[in-house]
């Protein structure tokens, strides 16, 4: 008897520490579980955060790529056309000093020659001075050269302000372009991490879920098991005192039956300690 409550009492603490364990492990679990989940999600907030943003970029690249390509566009046509106007204001001028100041005359590099299948002549140059008292009024000559010079001293100056605008223009587009290609690729590096964490944290959550599935079977089963210790050993271990004292006085009175089946007198010797107390 005494073997079989030893036995129950182990089983219990076996099972009762088993199933604490269990029940920890359990908890853990759940715990790495949600903090699986909670990663994860984190995870998605910033993957969504960081593709916006990188489609964000690449608009703000594509914009200022075609805003640069029709201010670069606008300046070349300004070039162009002041280039022309100069060019026009210069022939004015001079043609004007051929005339006004013959000193200042440059004579072009080259002449065309016109010429057509009518017989035209070429250019036999400017008019001869006319005869007479005829004077050239070179006073307003000369203020017409100084509005040319005034006029193409204009243009220069527009056209230096726009080469200054056009280099600034470049460099911040450049910088900006570089400044994107390097958040860009921070991003895109970053963005692969957080899907790889995502992923992994996923998995984790599979891996977790399927372990406290099979951990909350055995605790099931533990919890079982120890019930059906109690079926069989809570009487034993209620009554286990009140038995074995029952056993003991069984044992006794099986011992006197065999001591008088052997022979001895135990009233005999009940008489003689009551006369022996008496004398």
């Amino acid at each position: 008897m005494s073997t079989k409550k030893e036995y129950c009492t182990a089983q219990f603490d076996f099972a009762d520490d088993k199933k604490k364990g269990l029940e920890r492990s359990v908890s853990d679990l759940e715990t790495a579980i949600d903090d699986a989940k909670e990663g994860s999600a984190a995870c998605k907030t910033d993957i969504e955060n960081l593709d916006a943003g990188i489609k964000a970029l690449d608009k703000q690249v594509a914009e200022a790529t075609e805003q640069r390509k029709e201010e670069n566009s606008d300046f070349q046509t300004l070039m162009a056309g002041n280039t022309q106007a100069k060019e026009l204001l210069d022939f004015a001028k001079n043609r004007l000093n051929k005339f006004y100041n013959p000193k200042l005359y440059k004579e072009p590099a080259s002449f065309v020659q016109i010429s057509s299948h009518r017989g035209q002549k070429a250019d036999p140059g400017p008019a001869p001075e006319a005869p007479g008292d005829y004077k050239k009024k070179s006073g307003d000559g000369n203020n017409v050269v100084a509005m040319i010079d005034t006029l193409i001293k204009d243009i220069d100056t527009e056209m230096t302000e726009a080469q200054t605008e056009e280099k600034f223009a470049q460099q911040d587009y450049e910088e900006l372009m570089k400044t994107s290609a390097e958040k860009r690729s921070t991003d895109t590096k970053t963005l692969a991490e957080k899907e790889a964490m995502r992923a992994d944290l996923d998995l984790a959550v599979a891996k977790k879920s399927e372990d406290k599935k099979d951990t909350t079977k055995e605790l099931m089963a533990t919890e079982e098991y120890i019930s059906s210790l109690h079926a069989e050993c809570d009487w034993l271990l209620k009554y286990f005192d009140m038995r074995k004292e029952a056993r003991t006085g069984e044992i006794d009175s099986l011992n006197k039956a065999k001591a008088v089946l052997s022979g001895a007198d135990f009233s005999l010797l009940q008489t003689n300690s009551k006369f022996l107390g008496r004398a």
